[in-house]
């Protein structure tokens, strides 16, 4: 069983997984809402089924919610179950933007209960690389019903409990955007710039060296200097919208480091409440 990261070696000689293509262009342009699916439809891993960021992995917005709220747990199990999910089934999800939206999918299955989860590391461009089939086919996707699922309520952080852990100093807030928008200098995507105060600033691309994740122990000596003497239990991830947050547990996950937590709403959500907190131009 995976359930971190998998090379394309290690997916090569797997026998029947359940493949996920998630790419996705975050942007405010409808013209890219459907970027993923068009690059899916010319080329994908063979046997690969394709989900969408906002269709697939998010529900709707509501004048409370981020940008990207939870899915409801019972359609995203049916959607899967629809897909072939088995309890023993490997999963491996992939895309082409440092494993953004791959890590979104890789902690929704984790939520549902399902371990056996891994993203492609190096994504579609290291299955490129290393001259890996494509196909063109899409996966038949009718779902017939709602599923039964039960999520993992422990695994997600509301933005009432995070303001409390944040007043007691019994969590440590990382936030995974990049450095100019954490302090508050552009905001691209929401109305309101900054950051949830107290919060530090590790970029999901610090993860990466030249779009791939490293070695375990290079990625825990990067996070072990974050960490000080907290204990990953104590590691709260954010981000805009709760999407590359995911990025950070999975590098935390897979260098030993366990137990973080997600506030899923993240930065769209928190600014909604005009009552809370907002701070700027911090230094890390």
């Amino acid at each position: 069983m995976y359930d971190t990261l998998i090379t394309v070696e290690q997916l090569k000689s797997l026998d029947d997984p359940l493949l996920l293509d998630c790419r996705f262009v975050l942007s405010t342009s409808p013209d890219d809402r459907d970027a993923g699916l068009r690059a899916y439809r010319e080329g994908h891993i063979p046997g690969a089924a394709y989900m969408h960021l906002e269709d697939d992995f998010s529900s709707p917005i509501t004048p409370e919610s981020g940008r990207h709220p939870l899915p409801d747990a019972h359609i995203l199990q049916a959607k899967l179950d629809a897909l072939g999910l088995t309890p023993a089934r490997q999963v491996v999800l992939y895309d082409d933007s440092g494993a953004a939206f791959a890590s979104r999918g890789w902690w929704l299955l984790r939520w549902l209960g399902h371990r056996a989860t891994a993203v492609l590391n190096g994504g579609w461009s290291a299955w490129q690389a290393a001259g890996g089939d494509v196909e063109r086919a899409e996966a038949d996707r009718e779902v017939l019903g709602i599923t039964d699922a039960v999520a993992d309520p422990a695994c997600v952080v509301t933005a009432d409990s995070l303001q409390t852990e944040l007043e007691t100093n019994s969590c440590l807030l990382v936030d995974a955007r990049a450095p100019e928008r954490f302090r508050g200098e552009v905001e691209p995507l929401d109305p309101v710039a900054g950051h949830v105060p107290g919060a530090l600033n590790l970029p999901f691309t610090d993860n990466l060296d030249n779009g791939c994740f490293p070695e375990p122990e290079i990625l825990r000596q990067r996070w072990q200097t974050l960490l000080g003497e907290r204990s990953p239990e104590a590691v709260v991830h954010m981000c805009g919208s709760g999407v590359t947050a995911c990025v950070n547990q999975l590098a935390m996950e897979y260098c030993g480091l366990n137990g973080s937590r997600l506030y899923a709403g993240s930065w769209s959500e928190w600014i909604r409440d005009t009552g809370r907190p907002v701070a700027k131009n911090d230094a890390c």
